[in-house]
């Protein structure tokens, strides 16, 4: 009498699992809104903090710098949440960000401020991986596109409220406070994740009902060649022909380098017991296709978030708020259209459901060059609309579905390799895409400079017609190139993917 059956303590446990993973999902939409505001939120207050620090010719780097951390610390934190556990990598990554944005508030020069931005970088690729990976160990598979809507909401909101975000607080508070707003965001992110994150037992755990008797091995000699061969070729991709030209000594010095840590790199992973980056990533074919794919769509990116708030202010001739808002309607449709994909993916594929969003993305960027000059706002907002939603059918189920292919013990790893090569397929496009830019307007302007000085000219009201045309010119070659990108993703899925995904059992 007054005790409790079996079916009541199951129905208590269920309550207080759903109650727990509804508080770690919580915590990772903070962590995620903290990886995701710190792109943009800087970007509004770079005149407050060069007019405070100086240094106006090495700001770029505040951005540079996070990136090259982020990039090349993926693949290191995806190897070791699959080592440890994903709780003690999350744990220490927004621990190491939050010691990054106090040490950012506190910076007394630019010198010092890009260095703890890579400070905060280094932090923040333990964010991103772990998150996405933590992700797919929360939910089934038939549920995971319920939480990877939520983190794409999560970036969707952070796109359009970053900017604004950042110029408010830069004009009526601090450019520092930019900083300081990751602390009471990011505290409550780990209290929760401390309390209430509780990681399956291993296999190995499972046996005895004790702690493990194998010591785990880490690859630090891998992680550290990793981290010096992706900071070394993706520095002499941030830099090249921006700090120094394509051909010279700075950019063959760095490139040689990187190719000779790439071959260091090969030796030392084949000699590991445990490498950073294994070969089976590279040796299944659907990882393999995924990687290369999202690859291309961290290029074609680079097109619109790049290069149309220039063609909407310098061609279009509309204001900097107008500009982002037509660059901000993609954000939109991408959440909406990552929600929608599962109905379609269930019926058709992981695969096809993926070549109808890049094929359809294809399409919308190929047209972009045809809208009429000078045209309406309406016209390129219309189709950021269309590409938005045909990117989220595209790169959920790719996600979503490469996830379900492996087990929870590769599941990092997985994850990390393809958010590196969609955060390296970014650097090379933004590389890529300035020269054909640049390209386009010498041929256009006889020389006469390079995007950034004509940008500055129509700003100033002294661009002439000629200008404004060459601008046109180069972001259509620009989202030509894009087109370009799409149609390689199209055709890796095509030929490389396996028509259906070797899902495995929950």
């Amino acid at each position: 009498m007054g005790g409790t059956t079996p079916a009541t303590r199951d129905e208590a446990a269920q309550r207080a699992g759903t109650r727990h993973r509804g508080a770690v999902v919580a915590a990772l939409m903070l962590a995620m809104a903290l990886a995701a505001l710190d792109s943009t939120i800087v970007s509004t207050a770079v005149p407050q903090i060069v007019g405070d620090l100086g240094g106006f010719s090495v700001f770029s780097w505040l951005f540079s710098g996070y990136l090259l951390a982020v990039t090349v610390t993926l693949p290191v934190y995806g190897k070791l949440s699959d080592t440890f556990g994903r709780k003690p990598v999350l744990v220490v990554g927004a621990a190491v960000f939050l010691l990054g944005s106090l040490l950012c508030a506190v910076a007394w020069n630019m010198a010092a401020l890009i260095a703890f931005r890579i400070v905060q970088g280094l932090g923040g690729g333990a964010l991103q991986g772990t998150v996405q990976t933590l992700a797919a160990d929360l939910y089934p598979l038939k549920d995971r596109p319920r939480i990877q809507s939520k983190l794409s909401t999560v970036w969707a909101v952070s796109a359009v409220a970053g900017p604004g975000l950042g110029g408010v607080l830069a004009a009526y508070a601090d450019w520092r406070w930019i900083f300081l707003v990751n602390l009471p965001i990011g505290a409550v992110a780990l209290w929760l994740i401390v309390r209430h994150l509780r990681e399956p037992q291993r296999e190995s755990d499972r046996a005895a009902g004790a702690a493990p008797t194998v010591r785990a091995r880490v690859d630090w000699a891998g992680a550290l060649a990793v981290f010096a061969c992706g900071g070394v070729l993706l520095t002499a991709l941030v830099q090249g022909g921006v700090a120094w030209p394509w051909l010279s000594a700075p950019s063959l010095a760095l490139f040689g380098t990187g190719l000779a840590l790439v071959a260091v790199v090969v030796v030392v992973e084949r000699r590991a017991a445990e490498p950073i980056i294994p070969g089976w990533v590279w040796r299944r074919r659907t990882i393999a296709a995924v990687n290369l794919a999202l690859g291309a769509l961290g290029l074609l990116m680079v097109a619109p978030t790049v290069f149309l708030p220039t063609y909407a202010q310098s061609v279009l001739g509309l204001a900097p708020v107008a500009a982002g808002f037509v660059l901000s309607v993609w954000t939109l449709s991408w959440p909406v259209s990552a929600a929608f994909s599962q109905h379609v993916y269930r019926r058709i594929g992981f695969r096809d459901t993926a070549l109808l969003g890049i094929g359809t993305a294809a399409l919308i960027l190929f047209a972009f060059p045809f809208l009429p000059y000078p045209g309406e706002a309406w016209q390129p907002a219309l189709l950021m609309l269309l590409l938005g939603a045909a990117l989220g059918l595209f790169q959920l189920p790719l996600i979503v579905g490469v996830q379900s292919t492996v087990g929870w013990a590769e599941r990092g790893t997985t994850t990390a390799s393809v958010l590196f090569c969609r955060q390296t397929g970014q650097t090379v496009g933004a590389s890529v895409f300035g020269a054909v830019a640049n390209g386009v307007l010498a041929a256009r302007l006889g020389g006469a400079g390079d995007l950034d000085s004509v940008t500055r000219a129509w700003d100033a009201g002294t661009a002439p017609e000629a200008a404004r045309r060459a601008i046109a010119d180069a972001v259509h070659a620009v989202y030509l190139g894009a087109a370009c990108a799409a149609a390689l993703a199209f055709l890796v899925l095509l030929c490389v993917a396996p028509r259906r995904f070797p899902v495995l059992g929950d």
